[in-house]
């Protein structure tokens, strides 16, 4: 019941992994008869006060006995074959065994019985848990539309090539990686990232495999193959993730293979040590308060909650678009109390917006024509964001447009000579314009119309809606806000004071992104960084917990993080804290509540105070009360 290690996988329950397709209650036959032949016995004995012969008592009980026991005793003498005889098989084993040689057959029938009941419990939840961690993420179809030749055909996805044109109805699931082929489509993407609001893709977008398609037939260019998928990739991650352990459950594992031989020494002394000071020393009556000792003392509710309680909280974070690669990092978030931040792409979208234009002549609607006419024909992200404003605004035709590298264009505008670009633009041609504008935080686009300056339109990188909220929770937490970007000073410094962060550095290389996370470490911090994942590779690896932001679409995000955050919005990082701690406060609970009454029932079992049914209801009660806690956090909201 408490190693959950290969070996005890395939014996103690070898049955159930042979059966386990069929109902639970044929699956555990034997243990129910045993149970009720248990019950039996004990209603004749307590309720009708009828004592059986010798014989048949030790018969009966023997049947129960072995019907509940025969895994864990297979399992102690195989253990012990090799020598490793400070088990809890060993331990449960010479304790019901024990029982039986001191006439005490009921409560040794009640100890295994009671014990196998625990751990089928035990193992129902863990595996409950693994499923759970699986299923929501395990969520790629069994069969795809493919267009081939023209004709459409349900195929396995694991068929289909790279460049071929799959089709997905309303509804349905998108079964690949892909490119979207028709024009527009809104997709819930809830499973992969959390979120339930609908995220609507154009024609070239990305679409993941995962996403269900919400209101028309859509086709979808494959971009990789099935077992490539970043769903594929990510259900693995999540897998592998409930196999790297955390300190505390290292720390216990550590902890069982010293406790077992402790108990063991202990329980014997029990027996032998009243020997020289109890002047009516009973042997029999000393032996079964080291069987209560021996019984008591398994350490079956922290080794088996404590991982179901780190499964529970890898679930949670998957169901909330989070990845955790391991129940240490679980463990490492709670001690963060540095959040360091990349600029664009986790606090700001990463998308350019107009945020001012202003205009000479008092016509911005004018200016912002002529600036729209000219910018068209630029692929430049800044130009871009500048053709889109105002899409309703009336347009203008630019003619003979000449590109004037690193300075901006030229061209004819409505029969007028126009320039657009940056201040050397204007300073090439010997304009004239405020000197302040050379002051601007924000990227700045100059216009001239007819060798006159006309005006100016800023264009900044919009921060994300949840940004300023975010850093005011982070604080009142107590954590400290940093943020490194490779942007110019003059807008790190703005986009900082606007969301209100401790300190902000701008016109940073990645290098020297590092150095500054470098020095939090050295001043005793523990830091977690927050980026892309990508361009900020060497500094997701040295900080203490690695965030990757909005890592769905980028495969090195998946391998270099140690958590990633499969959309962009930056309160995930608070929610990925958040369910650290939740989690750390549950396994701490539980070791607490394990600990404190296996010790008071040990007291009470070695002074004659406890028996056998004590310690067994108090051995497979503490498991159940720990797994029922460790089951909350799989229904936590954060």
């Amino acid at each position: 019941m408490c190693e959950h290690n290969h070996e005890h996988s395939h014996s103690t329950q070898e049955h159930c992994h042979s059966t386990k397709n069929r109902p639970w209650w044929i699956a555990q036959s034997k243990l129910i008869i045993a149970l009720f032949i248990l019950l039996a016995l004990l209603l004749l004995k307590y309720a009708f006060k009828i004592s059986l012969p010798f014989g048949i008592n030790l018969t009966v009980n023997s049947i129960a006995y072995l019907l509940a026991g025969i895994p864990v005793i297979q399992m102690a003498f195989r253990k012990a074959s090799r020598g490793d005889i400070f088990n809890e098989f060993f331990l449960m084993t010479v304790a019901t065994l024990g029982a039986f040689a001191i006439g005490e057959f009921e409560e040794g029938v009640a100890v295994m019985v009671f014990y196998q009941i625990g751990e089928w419990f035990q193992d129902t939840a863990v595996d409950n848990a693994k499923k759970s961690i699986k299923s929501l993420l395990d969520i790629r179809p069994d069969t795809v539309t493919v267009i081939r030749n023209g004709l459409q055909d349900q195929v396995n996805p694991k068929t289909v090539t790279i460049g071929e044109t799959i089709l997905v109805k309303a509804g349905e699931k998108v079964a690949l990686d892909g490119k979207l082929k028709t024009e527009k489509a809104a997709f819930n993407t809830a499973a992969l990232t959390g979120e339930s609001k609908p995220d609507t893709k154009y024609c070239g977008d990305a679409v993941f495999a995962g996403m269900i398609n919400l209101e028309t037939v859509v086709e979808i260019e494959v971009s990789s193959v099935f077992e490539d998928s970043k769903l594929s990739k990510i259900l693995e991650m999540v897998q592998d993730a409930t196999a790297r352990k955390s300190k505390t459950q290292l720390f216990i594992a550590r902890f069982a293979k010293i406790y077992v031989p402790i108990i063991f020494g202990l329980a014997l002394l029990v027996l032998i040590v009243p020997l020289f000071f109890v002047h009516d020393y009973s042997f029999k009556d000393w032996f079964y308060r080291s069987l209560v000792f021996l019984v008591i003392s398994c350490p079956c509710a922290l080794v088996v909650s404590i991982p179901l309680g780190y499964f529970g909280g890898i679930g949670l974070a998957s169901r909330n678009g989070i990845l955790f690669k391991g129940g240490n990092f679980l463990d490492a978030i709670t001690t963060v109390d540095t959040v360091v931040m990349d600029k664009t792409g986790t606090l700001t979208a990463g998308v350019f917006e107009v945020t001012e234009v202003f205009a000479v002549n008092g016509d911005p609607e004018e200016l912002l024509n002529y600036a729209k006419a000219i910018e068209a024909h630029s692929t430049h992200p800044i130009a871009k964001a500048i053709a889109s404003y105002h899409p309703g605004s009336a347009a203008l035709q630019a003619e003979k447009i000449q590109e004037i590298a690193g300075h901006g264009l030229f061209a004819t505008v409505n029969g007028k000579p126009t320039l657009a670009g940056n201040s050397k633009l204007l300073d090439k041609f010997d304009i004239g314009y405020p000197a302040d504008l050379r002051q601007m935080a924000y990227s700045i686009v100059l216009l001239a119309i007819e060798g006159q300056y006309a005006g100016y339109i800023t264009v900044a990188d919009r921060i994300k809606p949840d940004a300023r909220t975010v850093i005011q929770a982070m604080h009142a937490q107590g954590l400290y806000t940093v943020m490194l970007s490779g942007d110019k000073t003059a807008v790190v410094d703005e986009v900082a004071k606007e969301l209100g962060l401790n300190k902000a550095y701008g016109d940073l290389l990645p290098e020297d992104k590092v150095s500054h996370v470098q020095q939090l470490i050295d001043q005793g911090r523990r830091v977690a960084f927050a980026g892309d994942g990508v361009n900020d590779a060497p500094v997701v690896a040295l900080a203490h917990v690695g965030i990757a932001m909005g890592g769905l679409g980028a495969d090195a995000t998946i391998e270099t993080a140690d958590v990633v955050i499969q959309n962009d919005e930056p309160h995930k990082i608070l929610s990925a804290i958040k369910i650290g701690k939740i989690t750390r406060s549950i396994v701490w609970q539980n070791v607490i509540l394990a600990m404190g009454i296996k010790i008071i029932v040990l007291i009470l079992g070695a002074g004659g105070i406890a028996t056998l049914w004590e310690a067994v209801i108090a051995d497979v009660g503490v498991a159940l009360l720990a797994i029922l806690n460790a089951i909350r956090i799989q229904h936590k909201k954060v």
